[in-house]
């Protein structure tokens, strides 16, 4: 099982927030990944500045044979493609690809002067993946604590929600 999260905040060239998670969809299929399903949309205010756009998010559940650092090198790629430029964290951008999770596998890596964290270091305290990932994947488990996606969900402090609101459905 690999699942990825992506969101958009910003307009592309491809159009607004929802043409480029499509269209990251598409390019993903193009690299011969395969979408065996995907969640609902789901929005939530950009963090840590409320005031920029609101992003939106959604969970794959794909298949491929390629390696996590190879998922990881198409990833960039077609987030070069949607236009996406790195410049500071937490930084509005029309498209973030992250891989949540990889075959439950526990990877640190070094990766083109990045950390290639799996599963995704920080999934734990955003509800813009843990909602739509018990939707997609409702038995799955945290690789490093074997917490189930429900339990999760459940022990996020409601002070700490960034009010994840469902606009779409699968």
């Amino acid at each position: 099982m690999i699942l990825l999260s992506i969101g958009s905040n910003l307009k592309s060239k491809f159009g607004g927030r929802k043409k480029n998670i499509e269209k990251s969809i598409q390019l993903l299929k193009q690299e011969h990944i395969k979408i065996i399903t995907k969640s609902s949309l789901y929005e939530t205010p950009s963090f840590p500045n409320t005031k920029n756009p609101k992003f939106l998010n959604i969970i794959l559940l794909v298949h491929t044979n390629f390696t996590p650092i190879k998922l990881m090198k198409i990833i960039h790629k077609i987030e070069n493609i949607i236009g996406r430029i790195r410049k500071f964290k937490n930084e509005p951008r029309v498209c973030d690809i992250d891989i949540i999770d990889y075959k439950s596998k526990v990877i640190d890596r070094l990766f083109m002067g990045q950390k290639l964290i799996i599963p995704h270091k920080r999934m734990l305290k955003r509800e813009f993946v843990l909602l739509p990932l018990l939707e997609v994947c409702p038995e799955w488990k945290h690789p490093i604590n074997q917490k189930k996606i429900s339990d999760l969900v459940n022990k996020i402090p409601k002070n700490k929600l960034r009010y994840a609101t469902k606009i779409y459905f699968r």
